[in-house]
C-alpha cells in the first residue's frame, strides 16, 4: 500500500516541472491531470509490484526451482500487459518503452533473465519501481543470494548492471528497515552490507555512478542537486533523500511528488520504504480509502504474509 498510495498521488502530476509544483504543491490525493484518471488510480509501477507479489505468493509455499519463479513472474507480467490483469480500471497506461519491449520479448519466449535490455541507454527506473516485494525473501537466504535474485528479476525488463545495482542497494536498505533500523541507519547499513558484493565485474565498473549514494550522506545534499527524472540512479537518490529528510509517510511521499518530473515513480519508490518503516496505520486513511482495488491489494498483502510464514 505504501507503493500504491505514493504512485496514485503522483499519477495526476507526472511530468510537471519542479518549479510549477513548488509554486502549487500537491498536498493530498487528487485525480485526472496528466493521465485523466480518477483519484486513487495507480500506474504500471504498482501493477508490476503487485504482479511480483502475486508470483511470490505462488512460489514461496513450495520454493520450487528459480526457473519456476521467473516463469511465474513472466506469466503475471504478460497477463498485465496483454489482458490488463492487476490494473486499477482494466486498462494499461503509462508503460515505459524499455518495459514494453522486454515484455514483448518474454511473450515471444525469450528466457526471463535475458529479456531485459542491456544497453547503457536502457537504465530507466522500470525495474527499481517494482522490485520491493523481493525484500520478503530475506529470511530464506543470505544477502548475497538475495541480491543475485534481485539482479535476475531486474533483468526481466532491465538487464544492465547499473539497474541491477540500484535494485540491490534499495533491497538491502529495505532489509535493514525490516530489522527495525531508522531511515538513516537503514540507509547507511544497507549500503555497507552490499559494498563487498559490488567489488567484482560486471558491477564494479558501474559503482562510479553510485558515489553519492554509497557516500552515506545523500540526505545532506540541497534539493537543487537531487534529480527526479526517470533515470534509475536519479530515482534511487531522490527516494533516499525524501525518505531520510522526512518524519512521516505523508511527508516523505509529498516531498517526492513535489520534486516534479517522474512523480509517480519517485513517490512509489519512496513510498515503499516509508510504508515498511511507518506501517499502513500511519498512511492517511483518507488516502488508503480512495485507492483503486484497495481490498484486493490488502488481501494480496495478507496472502504474501501467510506465504512467508
Amino acid at each position: 500500500m505504501g507503493v500504491c498510495v505514493g504512485d496514485a498521488l503522483g499519477v495526476p502530476v507526472e511530468f510537471s516541472s519542479r518549479s510549477d509544483l513548488l509554486h502549487s504543491p500537491v498536498t493530498t490525493l487528487q485525480g485526472y491531470g496528466t493521465h485523466n484518471q480518477p483519484p486513487g488510480t495507480w500506474s504500471d509501477d504498482s501493477s508490476l509490484t503487485l504482479c511480483l507479489a502475486k508470483a511470490l505468493c505462488d512460489w514461496l509455499p513450495y520454493r520450487n526451482s528459480e526457473a519456476d519463479f521467473y516463469e511465474a513472474i513472466t506469466d503475471y507480467f504478460c497477463r498485465w500487459y496483454s489482458q490488463a490483469d492487476w490494473t486499477p480500471h482494466g486498462e494499461v497506461f503509462d508503460i515505459g518503452n524499455t518495459t514494453a519491449v522486454a515484455i514483448r520479448r518474454l511473450q515471444q519466449g525469450v528466457s526471463p533473465t535475458q529479456a531485459g535490455a542491456t544497453s547503457e541507454g536502457s537504465n530507466g527506473n522500470g525495474s527499481l519501481m517494482r522490485i520491493l516485494p523481493l525484500v520478503y525473501l530475506y529470511p530464506f537466504c543470505d544477502l548475497s543470494t538475495l541480491i543475485q535474485k534481485v539482479h535476475n528479476i531486474s533483468s526481466l525488463t532491465h538487464g544492465h548492471p547499473r539497474s541491477q545495482i540500484a535494485c540491490g542497494i534499495y533491497i538491502s536498505i529495505a532489509v535493514s528497515l525490516l530489522e527495525n533500523y531508522s531511515p538513516k541507519e537503514a540507509y547507511q547499513r544497507g549500503i555497507q552490507k552490499v559494498e563487498a558484493i559490488y567489488q567484482h565485474p560486471p558491477h564494479i565498473s558501474e559503482m562510479q555512478h553510485f558515489r553519492r549514494v554509497m557516500g552515506g550522506e545523500i540526505f545532506t545534499l540541497p534539493m537543487e542537486e537531487i534529480r527526479s527524472d526517470g533515470y534509475v540512479v536519479s530515482t534511487l537518490e531522490a527516494a533516499l533523500w525524501c525518505f531520510c529528510n522526512s518524519l512521516s509517510y505523508q511527508e516523505a511521499v509529498l516531498i517526492a511528488i513535489n520534486l516534479g518530473e517522474d512523480t509517480d515513480t519517485t513517490a512509489a519508490v519512496t513510498g515503499g520504504l516509508a510504508g515498511i518503516y511507518y506501517g499502513i496505520e500511519k498512511i492517511p486513511a483518507t488516502w488508503v480509502e480512495q485507492i483503486a482495488r484497495k481490498e484486493e491489494i490488502i488481501a494480496l498483502a495478507k496472502h504474501l504474509e501467510t506465504s512467508i510464514n
